[in-house]
């Protein structure tokens, strides 16, 4: 009878032991999945990102059935949420930001990468909701330097858009509408002076009327129009500046060239986020690991936009480093408190 007890006994103990090992397993092991099944992804990113980032880590995940679906970021919110009660996407990649997660903070998994460490302090990720993988520089000019020339003035400055020579021929979008045109306008307050100060704003109001009228639809359209000759400064972004001055580079008709502003300029991140209850989580951390990993970084880092590890080097030859340029960090979070409420000021000096 004690030998039976003592057997008994062994055989409960080896379950209890089996039992812990395997939840321990469980826990502090890559579930079993990863790297394996499907991966589904909602992006508004250019074919630039995707035929060099997301290639890339169908490459080093050959067992993961990446399945993209473009369209604009306000689509990918919207239809994130539409699906909210039986979520179809694993990922948004691209165009998300701070101001994305607050107006939407029940549609994203908490998760931040090991990797997350190695990005630059200012573009970390702090909520623990959104990913920041790539940066991008708001505060970029387009020259038409025949025209410039003609004028008889040179622009390194945003003060030296207020010249009455450039009266009519800045090319800005609308910073309510556009992006990059609101980014600009971020950029522009944040150096003059501070986002609320009176100088800042009075800069704002000399600008709109150097302006003459002129507001562009669509940001592609600032570029294109100095490229063309109807203005002779674009108050753009980098990337597609810098592409705008590869893609000229033989054409013997275009002559522009590129300048970040005197007073500073700011390079907003771009981030990536797990969808909440998203079917393929696993793989989605996967992915996110993998954006902020030096591979991917690097594959960046050759491209029109910068890494969020600044301490790699630009390896696109046509984008200037970082340490010559006057660079300044956006408080991210006051201007998208404040976003209805300076769009509406905007909109008020432009029509007075």
């Amino acid at each position: 009878m004690k030998k039976a007890l003592s057997l008994l006994a062994c055989a409960a103990m080896a379950l209890s032991l089996a039992a812990c090992s395997s939840s321990d397993s469980k826990d502090s092991g890559e579930p079993a999945e990863a790297g394996k099944g499907k991966l589904v992804i909602y992006s508004p990113n250019s074919d630039t990102e995707i035929n060099n980032e997301l290639e890339s880590f169908k490459e080093k995940y050959p067992d993961i059935e990446v399945e993209l679906q473009s369209m604009g970021t306000g689509d990918c919110v919207a239809r994130i949420e539409a699906e909210a009660e039986n979520p179809q996407a694993d990922v948004m990649w691209g165009g998300m930001n701070y101001g994305v997660y607050t107006q939407n903070p029940d549609l994203w998994a908490e998760y931040v990468s090991a990797n997350d460490k190695n990005v630059d302090e200012n573009y970390r990720n702090d909520t623990g909701y959104f990913t920041n993988y790539v940066l991008s520089g708001s505060g970029a000019f387009i020259l038409n330097d025949k025209m410039l020339k003609e004028l008889g003035v040179e622009v390194n400055s945003y003060e030296d858009l207020l010249q009455p020579e450039l009266k009519g021929k800045i090319a800005m979008g609308d910073p309510t509408s556009s992006s990059s045109a609101w980014a600009e306008l971020t950029n522009m307050l944040l150096v003059k002076g501070g986002y609320d100060s009176d100088e800042a704003w009075d800069y704002v109001q000399k600008f709109i009327n150097n302006l003459d009228g002129k507001i562009i639809s669509s940001s592609s359209q600032v570029y294109k129009g100095v490229i063309d000759g109807e203005y002779a400064v674009g108050v753009s972004y980098e990337d597609p500046v810098v592409q705008a001055m590869i893609d000229n580079r033989e054409n013997p008709d275009v002559e522009i060239s590129m300048c970040y502003p005197e007073e500073g300029a700011v390079w907003l991140p771009a981030a990536a986020a797990i969808v909440k209850g998203a079917p393929n989580e696993e793989n989605a951390k996967l992915f996110l690991d993998y954006l902020q990993s030096d591979e991917c970084q690097i594959i960046i880092s050759q491209l029109t936009v910068r890494p969020a590890n600044t301490s790699l080097k630009q390896e696109n030859e046509a984008m200037k480093p970082m340490d010559e340029i006057n660079v300044v960090y956006e408080d991210i979070k006051y201007v998208a408190e404040h976003k209805n409420e300076w769009q509406d000021r905007w909109t008020e000096m432009m029509t007075n």
